[in-house]
């Protein structure tokens, strides 16, 4: 009896109309008063496909088209219930289907009408659905549904809280109204096309290789040529300006003539001349070669003369070793009440403080420097100066600068650390160098050979051995070669601690260094021979 049924399921599938037929069916009904246990599924499986098809078909009559139920037109879905752990009973939705075939579908075959057959199914149905309402969950069901949340439930891999980008800006809302324009400022270097279009002026006027390349030509003329032969043929491409940096190339030619005649012919032009960077430059470039002497009116020419020229003034006599007469020049503009550059200053201290007999003009101007209400120091000079006032004994005016220099929000170098520290170690303050060491140690300071230098000294200075042992490793592991002072330094402490055999150590070291022990320290390396053999 399985085939007949099997063929009729096949026929429900494929021609849903002709399922009132198949009802009807003395062997279908047969089937279903007296199944088979093994064909009970199937029989199940049928009245649910009868249902369905039921259904559609009355809406085919009513509005021309079958419509397409889904899952959820047959069993609705159910409220969902928020977890609560106080709450040990939960309602139970839905219709419990046991494999028996009398909790399954029926149909009233004492009806005539074969809707009416289905109609009073559906009725069984809704009684069902609403006495299982007022069914309870038992224990070992609630159990096993929440042992389903115990677990963390697994998360895709990644950020948990990504967050959004910002949308990109939308190019006709971030560009402004109106019409394009031209560019007025255009990188000529990087545009070739565009800087074909340049005139000749403009394309020369400030390229630094025609200007050398200028200083070379009039560099290579006969000397009873004067430089302006070659200036005319370019003198109509010329702005002012433009010359500061050839007159500037000639200085360093060692040929101040050229740059002063280059000077005189640029002086003719009226499209050239004033201008005030070439007048600098040429007299920079003249004083450094000795070509340029102060007026006799000297407070007169401080009183016309721009800030520049006479800070170039004073730079050309501090390169060309003139220190009497860049000293002069800033005596008369104190006096004159002119201000001169900070720059200027520190190149002058640095200078004077290279001839001991000069101290007290260096001393001086140490204290103009200090009497000033706004600095403006690059590193290098405040390290220049720094030194300076280490060798003649200013220490205070070191830390002065120093704090100066950090609360201007600047961050030292390793040139400025050591310099302040040799001046600390020189004013036999120990524990603020070790401060001060352990500051560029926080700041991942690169230590250099004189950094080594200084942190090993106060190290011994501190009588600290396993500390200056450690940092005397650590400059050979940084690929550095020990000087003399270091040497000699690791030898005292060896020997205050009474260590004899690293005391011949770091004397064999020093000896295949190729430097010379001195005598004093040799004595004492055998003095202590001595007092260990005698205790033997």
């Amino acid at each position: 009896m399985s085939l007949p049924l099997h063929r009729m399921c096949i026929g429900i599938v494929q021609r849903p109309t002709s399922f009132v037929c198949i009802m009807d069916s003395i062997l279908f009904r047969c089937s279903l008063n007296n199944p088979q246990p093994s064909m009970i599924p199937f029989i199940q499986g049928v009245n649910h496909e009868l249902i369905v098809q039921k259904k559609s078909w009355c809406l085919f009559k009513v509005h021309g088209k079958p419509k397409k139920y889904q899952y959820y037109d047959y069993y609705p879905p159910r409220n969902e219930v928020p977890l609560d752990s106080g709450i040990s009973k939960f309602e139970k939705h839905g219709i419990e289907v046991k494999h028996n075939l009398e909790k399954d579908v029926k149909f009233d075959w004492g009806c005539d009408d074969t809707l009416g057959r289905v109609a009073s199914s559906d009725k069984e149905d809704a009684k069902a659905e609403a006495n299982d309402d007022n069914d309870v969950w038992e224990p070992d069901e609630i159990e096993a549904i929440s042992s389903l949340f115990q677990g963390r439930i697994p998360q895709k891999p990644g950020k948990l809280n990504r967050e959004r980008p910002l949308p990109l800006p939308l190019p006709h809302k971030v560009r402004p109204m109106g019409f394009p324009v031209v560019k007025k400022h255009i990188k000529t270097s990087s545009l070739p096309t565009v800087f074909s279009r340049l005139s000749r002026s403009k394309q020369i006027h400030k390229d630094p290789v025609f200007l050398l390349n200028l200083a070379r030509e009039i560099r290579s003329l006969p000397l009873d040529q004067d430089a302006s032969s070659v200036l005319v043929r370019w003198g109509k491409f010329l702005h002012k300006g433009s010359l500061s940096l050839t007159i500037r190339e000639l200085g360093h030619m060692g040929l101040p003539e050229r740059a002063l005649q280059t000077f005189c012919w640029a002086q003719k032009q009226t499209h050239l001349f004033p201008d005030d960077r070439m007048l600098a430059a040429t007299v920079e470039t003249l004083a450094r070669g000795h070509e340029l002497k102060l007026p006799y009116d000297l407070k007169k020419f401080v009183s016309l003369a721009s800030r520049s020229v006479l800070e170039a003034t004073a730079r050309g006599f501090i390169r060309g070793k003139s220190m009497d007469l860049a000293w002069k020049l800033l005596s008369a503009a104190r006096k004159g009440k002119r201000m001169i550059g900070c720059s200027v200053y520190a190149k002058l201290i640095l200078e004077l403080g290279k001839h001991p007999d000069k101290d007290d003009f260096t001393i001086s101007l140490l204290q103009e420097l200090a009497e000033r209400d706004t600095l403006d120091l690059s590193p290098q000079d405040c390290s220049a100066i720094m030194k300076v006032c280490t060798r003649l004994g200013q220490f205070e005016f070191v830390e002065s600068l120093f704090d100066w220099f950090q609360k201007s929000g600047n961050q030292p170098s390793v040139v400025m650390y050591t310099t302040v520290i040799h001046s600390r170690l020189c004013a036999k303050n120990f524990r603020e160098s070790l401060a001060l060491v352990w500051e560029m140690e926080s700041l991942d300071c690169l230590f250099d050979l004189p950094a080594y230098s200084v942190a090993v000294k106060t190290f011994v200075a501190l009588n600290d051995l396993p500390r200056a042992v450690r940092y005397f490793s650590k400059l050979k592991e940084a690929g550095f070669s020990p000087t003399y002072d270091i040497y000699r330094d690791m030898i005292v402490m060896y020997l205050l601690s009474g260590r004899l055999a690293k005391c011949k150590e770091v004397y064999k070291e020093v000896e295949l260094a190729g430097y010379n022990v001195d005598a004093e320290l040799r004595s004492e390396l055998l003095q202590l021979e001595k007092t260990i053999l005698s205790r033997v």
